[in-house]
């Protein structure tokens, strides 16, 4: 949504400006026709800028559409680093989900495979921020009513769109749809988070729930145990309190329910 809204901006065109924006030597009706033969040539809505001097010497809509690309670079190297991390072990690590193996990942450790398409998008969304960092020094380059550095302004955009594209379209169909979770493991780590005993708190009190887990950590008991150990609520309630699919979901709005 971000990068459509940024794009808005591109649709006003600064042809028919002449060299400084003022339209010298042009013919009065170029603007108007170009925009609506380009309109047809891409099937999208483009007119003439409204005021031409400022389409010349300004780069700020292509600096915003970058900005928009780089926000979306950021959001999916989170997301990769998120899945190398749930993905780590077998042993040592986490390891929540299973990530499709691409290839064989070590030629001395038998049998080890490498999240290749994660640590492939985080490369490809660093070379995007790094575009965009050129692109910024770039826009503010020009002199006047010119800017020579368009060239280097048009090719690392539209390399940007090129290699973000088809990273996100490799991310999903060669490890996002195929994404394996590891059930009893994720149940394991949510049973015995001591997280848990926060909502405890408003049904037997912040000193107990806090000794329920003061002891969960010296014994290593769950705090279902303890708390019903301790007489402190029913089954059936604690079961209502404690019920992790319900804790892990977004709350419903009342402009929804």
């Amino acid at each position: 949504m971000r990068i459509d809204r940024a794009s808005d901006d591109l649709t006003s065109l600064g042809l028919g400006g002449s060299a400084t924006g003022t339209g010298l030597n042009t013919h009065p009706e170029y603007c108007q026709k170009v925009a609506a033969i380009i309109s047809e040539l891409i099937d999208q809505p483009v007119k003439p800028a409204r005021h031409l001097m400022a389409a010349m010497q300004s780069m700020a809509p292509f600096v915003n559409v970058s900005g928009a690309l780089r926000n979306l670079a950021q959001d999916c190297v989170k997301m990769s680093h998120d899945l190398r991390l749930m993905d780590s072990g077998p042993k040592t690590g986490l390891k929540e989900i299973q990530l499709p193996p691409v290839q064989p990942g070590s030629s001395i450790m038998p049998g080890k495979y490498n999240p290749v398409m994660a640590e492939m998008t985080s490369m490809v969304c660093f070379q995007v921020m790094g575009y965009d960092s050129a692109i910024a020094l770039a826009a503010q380059a020009g002199q006047l009513e010119l800017n020579v550095m368009m060239p280097l302004i048009a090719y690392n955009l539209i390399h940007s769109i090129e290699i973000l594209g088809n990273t996100i379209s490799a991310l999903t169909t060669k490890c996002l749809e195929k994404i394996e979770a590891k059930g009893d493991r994720c149940l394991a780590y949510a049973e015995g988070s001591l997280a848990l005993v926060t909502a405890l708190n408003t049904h037997i009190g912040y000193l107990n729930a806090a000794a329920v887990a003061k002891e969960s950590l010296e014994t290593g008991k769950s705090l279902r145990q303890i708390v019903l150990e301790r007489g402190l609520m029913s089954a059936e309630e604690l079961a209502k309190v404690l019920d992790l699919e319900k804790m892990s979901q977004m709350p419903t709005s009342s402009a929804n329910s």
